[in-house]
Parts: C-alpha cells; structure tokens; sequence
C-alpha cells in the first residue's frame, strides 16, 4: 500500500469518527431538540452544524479537490431544519460522495481548484491534501461544538425554537 493511500485511510477514518459523533447527536436529541440552538448570540442548532458539515465535504472535497461544479448554498446551511431521518440520509449521501472523491484523487496533486488564499502568505497553492485535512479540520471542530451545544440544550430543554 502506497504511503498516500494510507493517508487517506487514516483521514477517512477520522471523518468517519466526527460524522458518526455528530449523527449519534442528533439521534439523541431528536427532531425537536435537533433544531433547537442554545440561547447564546449566534449559536446554531445541531441540524444547522451538521447541514453545514454536509456543505463542506461537497464543497472541499467535490469542488475543491476534484474540480466539480457543486452547487453550495452557504447561506441557507445555516438556516436549514428538519427531520433527523432526513438529515441522516444526507450526511450518508455526502460520507460516500466524500469517499468517492478520495479514492479518485492522489493527495500530493494540486487541488484542482485554487482559492484567493485564506491560508496565509505560507501556503501559496492548495493541494488535494490541504483540502481533505481541511475537511478533517471543520469536522472535528463542529463535532465538539454539537456536544456543547447537546450538553447546553439538555441542561435546558426548554430553550425555545
């Protein structure tokens, strides 16, 4: 096995590991609480991070590393509710389109796409791999911000809609 394909395992298997965190939340809290943000200015509900997480991996990983044209909706991910069930089927919808995308990509190759850099002066281009960590990256993160935001919104469920 190529050194590289290792790599993607083990980002896969950590993006896994974040997606499978966040569903298990939103499974817990149910359609209603799932909906629900804590009562802290700009929060957001689980059902919007996890919207958002969707948005990333197609954006990052479809547009970004593979050159697709994903049509993103940033703005509305953070307005978004629903069922849970519905949510669920998205998140395993963008897992497999998320594998897809690493499989047909080698991750020491350019990103196919180049963003005006919001890395820094540092990073002057974008590889495969910058995106799929990035990926990695938003995941992890907004995985810790649904167990606040699980643990604000069960310590108070009357938190209004």
């Amino acid at each position: 096995m190529k050194r590289m394909d290792i790599v993607a395992e083990d980002l896969q298997y950590f993006i896994d590991r974040a997606l499978d965190g966040m569903i298990a939340i939103v499974e817990e809290l149910g359609d209603d609480m799932a909906n629900r943000a804590p009562d802290l200015p700009g929060a957001n509900s689980p059902f919007v991070i996890l919207t958002h997480c969707v948005g990333v991996m197609a954006y990052w990983g479809g547009q970004i590393m593979n050159g697709r044209d994903v049509q993103r909706d940033r703005p509305a991910e953070f307005t978004a509710s629903g069922s849970v069930e519905s949510l669920v089927a998205k998140v395993a919808a963008a897992r497999e389109a998320f594998r897809a995308d690493l499989l047909s990509v080698a991750l020491d190759d350019d990103a196919r796409i180049q963003l005006d850099h919001p890395y820094g002066p540092e990073r002057t281009a974008l590889k495969a791999s910058t995106a799929a960590v990035h990926i990695l990256e938003e995941l992890a993160q907004h995985h810790g911000q649904m167990e606040i935001t699980r643990d604000l919104l069960s310590s108070n469920p009357s938190t209004p809609k």
